[in-house]
């Protein structure tokens, strides 16, 4: 059974409620109106997804109904038909936007044809609609996350400069987000509704990525057995990011060179100048100015990137983000994973500010997903998360094996006593012990010789 709402509009009453009783029978939801004016009104409440209407009709016509239909928001599609079967408004019909136009006496099975590709082309619509929401909403600035002055600074320059048609050179550490500021900076730009095509440079040789940009014509080498439209040219109307554009050969460099000042290119192995619109946003995480000194970048093309840079903070440089971020981290994950969760206990969020963070935010995201992973509790603590990211053992740890238990347990309870200042409800989350038993321990070595004694002193 078919299902949908439709608006059957005809001013032969017959006509109308034989359609009706047919379309029904097929499970749509059907409502009727003798005019233009009354489906107007019915519009609203029954917010039909297909409009079915006469052409011919007295006051208002179906074409002006169609007109009417589309200035609403969110549109239904419109399918007009008629008893007047011609050629000219069958094209007028259709260049006001009508979605099929049917001759009576109407087939059903031709009907019925032409309402199940409106209602695929709607769901397609829809569901492309409700990608691009949430690819919007993904890459919002206000969803990169930080509070800090660095990242404000940043939310400031993609707010002024996402409107503009200015090439935009970002740079950073790896893992740092840059890809994240090139999908903003495309989602908040008048090109938000074209396409948004990137290119990891670095991950092609000079042969395919000049193909993969320019595209190439057929037999232009071994293996182009068909014609090849490039990134520049799928990215017509839209941004193409090239990341890593510090790995691109001096071939390539002077052909993205002249696509930047002229906007127009030839594919590999042809002579046709292709010319297409399209604004270029790239990142490194080189510096290119030590790469044109030393002959590896173009001078001139580092200029013709470097219209707008936007430098991406290291996570370490900016760690009063840490906390937010990771809870951000942690309720997409846990909700991927079907998990319910508290939060990060104080012990772990001390762990995580004390790190250092060489991979950047992208090597936090990974270390909390893996902390939802492991974690059995509601709670995550600091043995949730991955070895390299808790503290490392210090010099002059009992050697294993050669030690005792109890010269482990020792040496493991002072250690993170020292780390967590002290507090031995931290060191017992991070130990995965009770607060009891290390005050038990510490009372033990207080009792015991005079070098044990003094290393419980310094945490007094």
């Amino acid at each position: 059974m078919r299902s949908g709402r439709i608006l059957v509009v005809d001013d032969e009453v017959n006509a109308r409620r034989a359609l009706s009783s047919l379309l029904h029978d097929e499970g749509y939801e059907v409502e009727t109106a003798a005019d233009a004016f009354k489906a107007l009104g019915k519009y609203a409440s029954f917010e039909p997804h297909v409009v079915i209407t006469d052409l011919k009709m007295p006051g208002m016509d179906g074409i002006e109904l169609l007109a009417r239909v589309k200035e609403l928001e969110d549109p239904a599609a419109v399918i007009l038909i008629t008893a007047f079967s011609d050629v000219s408004s069958a094209v007028e019909a259709m260049r006001a936007g009508a979605a099929d136009y049917l001759a009576k006496p109407l087939s059903l099975p031709h009907l019925l044809i032409s309402l199940d590709r409106v209602f695929e082309r709607d769901a397609l619509r829809r569901e492309t609609h409700l990608l691009r929401e949430r690819v919007r909403e993904r890459f919002a600035p206000r969803n990169i996350i930080g509070e800090s002055p660095q990242m404000q600074r940043i939310f400031e320059i993609i707010d002024q400069v996402a409107p503009s048609r200015a090439t935009v050179l970002i740079t950073g550490e790896s893992g740092t987000g840059k890809e994240l500021v090139a999908n903003a900076l495309h989602e908040r730009s008048p090109r938000r509704n074209g396409p948004f095509v990137k290119l990891h440079c670095a991950a092609l040789a000079e042969t395919l990525l000049e193909s993969e940009l320019f595209g190439h014509e057929r037999g232009a080498f071994t293996g182009a057995i068909a014609k090849k439209d490039g990134r520049f040219q799928i990215a017509d109307g839209g941004t193409l990011f090239l990341d890593e554009i510090g790995e691109i050969s001096p071939a390539v460099q002077i052909k993205l060179l002249r696509f930047l000042q002229e906007h127009t290119f030839e594919r590999v192995g042809g002579t046709k100048t292709i010319h297409v619109d399209v604004r270029v946003l790239v990142a490194t995480n080189k510096n290119l100015v030590e790469e044109v000194a030393k002959g590896r970048f173009r001078e001139d093309l580092f200029y013709r990137l470097n219209v707008v840079t936007i430098e991406m903070p290291a996570l370490r440089d900016r760690k009063s983000d840490i906390p937010e971020l990771a809870v951000a981290f942690l309720e997409r994950f846990a909700r991927e994973n079907g998990k319910v969760v508290d939060g990060f206990s104080q012990a772990a969020l001390d762990v995580l500010r004390a790190y250092d963070w060489p991979g950047n935010v992208r090597e936090l995201e990974n270390a909390i997903e893996r902390a939802v992973i492991f974690a059995a509790g509601p709670t995550f603590e600091p043995q949730h998360l991955p070895p390299t990211v808790r503290p490392s053992v210090p010099s002059g740890a009992p050697q294993v094996p050669g030690a005792t238990l109890a010269e482990l347990t020792r040496h493991a309870i002072l250690e993170t006593l020292k780390s967590c200042g002290g507090s031995t409800s931290h060191a017992a989350a991070i130990l995965g012990i009770s607060a009891r038993m290390i005050q038990y321990k510490l009372h033990q070595y207080r009792a015991a010789p005079r070098s044990e004694v003094e290393a419980v002193r310094k945490l007094n």
